[in-house]
């Protein structure tokens, strides 16, 4: 069975280094702030990859997230199951067992066969959501996904943890009624999956913000770089993303760097068992973007601090 120490193995020469960032941080990062979207994947051999994946990522170690955030002046985070390891959780199970008490995670689940008892150990270990990764398996047909979700929020409402979805804004829009009707709290991925050049006008994006108003979801801000935006280094069309979801609701926000960044998405001419090397993001600079996102430094220590520190119970 895979061991804790698998995760703290140097990655191979051959690979490269996950993401440092070369920008120093400008600004006064308060006491406990948590990054709310990172991955961990060690060494493949004691933690193999699902057969079913879109990608095989390169190796990314607690050790190398823990110089990322002493850069950062981070000091909490959450460990997000990625879709490459299906509904084996031992890798992630591993990095919050290693991390600690600064550490929380966020697992993927078989809602029919996984036991109470798994569930009930994991919640003990530190695990307070469930992801369903509908956009990395390609579901966009709500109907499709409506019966993964209420499955999925029935067995999180028995045990206490929260609903995190990796979708698109068109889905959000789509299975409003039902997402508003949510026994537990919902969290959405990366703006929801908006995208910058769409603006707060596209379709959908009106759905998600007002999902955030009522209260009914968290939304990180996070992978600015990876999948919101084209407008490197500063991701200007962003802003307008953030600030509306911050407008509408700062309880509801989370800020995350999506770090090591991986490619998941599809390329031309690769095979799911072929190398995705993770895209090499200045988290640093992106950090420093916070403040242009959200000026008030109150408002900024509630997205970093306290609404993380609420819903993961930190």
């Amino acid at each position: 069975m895979a061991t804790a120490a698998g995760l703290l193995r140097h990655a191979d020469p051959l690979f490269a280094k996950a993401s440092q960032p070369s920008t120093k941080v400008n600004f006064d990062v308060p006491a406990g702030a948590c990054d709310c979207h990172v991955h961990i994947f060690g060494d493949p051999q004691r933690y193999p990859f699902f057969a079913g994946r879109t990608y095989s990522p390169e190796p990314a170690t607690i050790e190398e997230l823990r110089a990322l955030h002493d850069a950062l002046h981070i000091d909490r985070v959450v460990v997000v199951q990625p879709s490459v390891y299906g509904t084996d959780n031992t890798c992630a199970l591993d990095a919050v067992r290693q991390l600690g008490t600064r550490a929380r995670g966020v697992v993927v689940i078989d809602a029919a066969n996984t036991p109470d008892s798994a569930l009930d150990q994991m919640a003990r270990a530190g695990i307070r959501g469930i992801r369903l990764n509908l956009a990395t398996a390609g579901i966009n047909d709500p109907t499709a996904a409506l019966p993964r979700f209420q499955a999925a929020a029935e067995r999180a409402k028995a045990h206490n943890c929260h609903i995190q979805l990796n979708t698109s804004l068109r889905m959000i829009d789509a299975l409003t009624p039902q997402l508003l009707a949510s026994p537990v709290t919902l969290v959405f991925d990366h703006f929801g999956g908006a995208v910058g050049s769409g603006g707060v006008d596209q379709p959908g994006f009106k759905a998600l913000v007002n999902l955030v108003k009522a209260g009914k979801a968290y939304v990180k801000i996070s992978a600015a770089a990876d999948q919101v935006s084209k407008l490197a280094p500063d991701y200007p069309d962003a802003l307008p993303l953030a600030r509306a979801l911050v407008s509408a609701n700062a309880q509801r926000i989370l800020w995350g760097t999506n770090w090591p960044h991986p490619d998941s998405a599809g390329r031309p001419g690769r095979k799911n068992t072929d190398l995705a090397m993770h895209m090499q993001t200045d988290d640093g600079r992106v950090l420093n973007l916070l403040p242009v996102w959200v000026p008030d430094p109150v408002t900024r220590k509630g997205i970093l601090v306290d609404n993380p520190a609420r819903l993961y119970g930190f």
